[in-house]
């Protein structure tokens, strides 16, 4: 299989929810699926051999900052960023775009690309199509992503149409740099559909982009404060458009409640920081939902964070420990919690990807929010006692 190709193994006879698999150099990984964040290469307080007995199939990394520090010369010379990091395992990088349209302050947008300055020493750099290409080629990731331009939510129609436009016309430009060597025999180039929340400016990026012809697809620009029905309508105009035999991504999603109803609308692949950023600040998804374990009412529960996770958090510690970790500020529960949400995440997935093979989805989605909203349900009882 070529790679980054996407295999349809089976589709949801009551929604438009899809099983599938993505073939790269470095495995196979089941759909649908969730991607870690690991910025600088690394997942923050994850070392590799853990991220591993989570079960994640595939972690991210962004160009934009590894350009910057370590420096690509220094992932290339290691072998590339499998080697580097010691993940060995597939992995996909961001292609600056996010990143640019974040340092809105201290960037500038041309139809040449993007001038910026350095976020840890004001120094000034340029990402082309061209440029981000060859720095995702040196970093060495299986799945990378063409440069784009991603509009601001709220942004009005004519800003978000020449901003789809500008992001068409550095993919061809990404496209063509992309085949002037044999990455194309390791590596798989995705192209990224732009558009804001104007759906027919959703559908013309989407032909347009299948002209052009990626390997894969992403949707880009959404989860950047956008109400939820304006991120669903977008896919439910564009997924449509995107060929069964080409992998689905939408970037930069990753709450429990969105996985479930972005997967029932097509979605094959997600990624997002809030797992392991949630994480470090206390805050854990569990079965029963979320909780703060900051708070005061854990500083006694000896229970498991989760009786459902066998992660090392909720097998080895209570919550009256790990509350009393983060009240001192040990180090050690933004490993175990950053950890515990990934697990959260990837046991998810598996639950999603084994309703679809039995045909099921529905039923386990009901399931898996009753136990999910469980807690606020109690807490509201209490609250209503009071």
């Amino acid at each position: 299989m070529e790679c980054g190709s996407y295999q349809l193994i089976k589709k949801s006879s009551e929604c438009r929810a899809r099983r599938g698999k993505v073939y790269t150099a470095r495995g196979v990984i089941d759909t649908p699926v969730f991607m870690p964040v690991g910025t600088h290469g690394s997942v923050k307080g994850v070392a590799a051999e853990f991220l591993k007995s989570s079960g994640a199939q595939i972690i991210l990394a962004n160009s934009y900052h590894l350009y910057l520090r370590p420096g690509t010369e220094v992932i290339k010379k290691a072998g590339g960023i499998q080697k580097f990091n010691s993940w060995n395992s597939p992995m996909l990088t961001d292609s600056g775009g996010f990143q640019m349209f974040s340092l809105s302050d201290i960037r500038k947008i041309t139809k040449d690309g993007a001038e910026f300055q350095s976020h840890i020493d004001g120094s000034k750099h340029f990402f082309s199509p061209e440029k981000s290409m060859q720095v995702q080629k040196d970093i060495g990731a299986d799945i990378i992503m063409c440069f784009d331009d991603c509009a601001p939510y709220c942004s009005d129609y004519e800003y978000a149409k020449n901003s789809m436009e500008l992001s068409l016309k550095w993919a061809k430009r990404c496209k063509e740099e992309f085949y002037k060597d044999d990455s194309y025999k390791t590596q798989s180039l995705f192209g990224i559909i732009q558009g804001s929340v104007y759906n027919d400016l959703r559908i013309r990026s989407a032909r347009e982009m299948l002209n052009v012809g990626f390997t894969g697809y992403a949707i880009g620009g959404l989860s950047i404060g956008e109400p939820k029905k304006d991120m669903h309508s977008v896919l439910k105009n564009v997924l449509p458009v995107i060929p069964e035999n080409k992998a689905r991504y939408l970037m930069g999603v990753g709450m429990p409640e969105d996985l479930w109803e972005c997967v029932e609308r097509g979605i094959d692949m997600f990624d997002c920081v809030i797992p392991t950023r949630n994480g470090r600040n206390g805050q854990v998804f569990t079965s029963l939902g979320k909780i703060n374990l900051r708070n005061a009412e854990f500083k006694k529960d000896f229970s498991s964070l989760d009786p459902n996770c066998a992660c090392p958090a909720c097998t080895g510690y209570s919550k009256a420990y790990l509350n009393h970790l983060i009240r001192s500020r040990e180090i050690l529960y933004l490993s175990l919690l950053s950890l515990h949400n990934i697990y959260f995440m990837v046991d998810l997935m598996l639950k999603i990807r084994k309703s679809l093979k039995n045909d099921t989805f529905f039923k386990s989605k009901k399931e898996f929010f009753e136990k999910y909203y469980s807690r606020d349900k109690f807490s509201r009882n209490l609250c209503s006692k009071k």
